[in-house]
């Protein structure tokens, strides 16, 4: 099988978990009456992630996030036609998972829009986007210093950015619902009618990740590795 394919079907695999464990614990939280909790969904969300991450990192390098991947083209260290197999993926993977979770109870999903990310009551687009900016901005330092970084220490990438994730949601998940990935707001939005807010979940992720990699390439690299080989 050809690798891009290979690295494409891991991201499909990978966003799909994130979404359906991330989303899914959101609905049950609805189904049970708060008995996941902020802390299991933060959970939830990071365990996920941490070991999709883990499994797909040798594969597709764990990405499963279009704001990682783009952020990832503009430091080249993802060639842009790669690119484009790998964010179609994510978003069908995202998708995949909204469309199991419609097999949830009916009620529980409608009270949380499928548990797609969306901005609370008083939080308006542009706050939205700029905290959305800052926990993608934490997000890229965590996969740059332990994954993508020649200096990254092995085998805790995806430990540290599942943790992050789960961090980021226990700060800012009742504001925006801490997203962090496009995917992982399409998916959902698809299935829970929240398509319309969806500029939130793509310029704030991709302008966070974007910077954030520009800044830690910056500091953690040696001049000569800076040209991406």
């Amino acid at each position: 099988m050809n690798q891009r394919i290979k690295a494409s079907l891991a991201e499909l695999i990978g966003t799909f978990t994130l979404c359906f464990l991330g989303a899914g614990s959101i609905i049950i939280d609805a189904h049970t009456g708060g008995g996941v909790g902020l802390l299991g969904i933060a959970a939830a969300h990071g365990l996920g992630l941490a070991i999709a991450v883990t499994a797909t990192m040798n594969i597709s390098g764990g990405q499963i996030n279009p704001a990682v991947t783009i952020g990832l083209v503009v430091i080249r260290k993802v060639k842009p036609g790669d690119a484009v197999f790998y964010i179609l993926a994510q978003l069908i993977g995202a998708s995949l998972a909204g469309l199991v979770l419609l097999l949830f109870p009916g009620e529980a999903s409608d009270q949380v829009a499928h548990g797609t990310p969306k901005l609370a009551e008083g939080i308006d687009v542009g706050t939205g986007i700029v905290l959305e900016i800052v926990a993608t901005f934490l997000l890229a330092m965590a996969v740059y210093g332990t994954a993508v970084g020649s200096k990254a220490p092995a085998g805790i990438g995806g430990f540290a950015i599942g943790l992050m994730v789960a961090a980021n949601i226990l700060a800012i998940g009742p504001l925006t619902g801490a997203a962090m990935n496009p995917a992982r707001h399409f998916g959902t939005a698809l299935f829970g009618g929240e398509l319309a807010g969806s500029a939130v979940y793509w310029i704030g992720p991709i302008i966070g990740a974007v910077l954030g990699f520009l800044l830690f390439r910056a500091i953690l690299e040696p001049n000569e590795d800076k040209d991406g080989s």
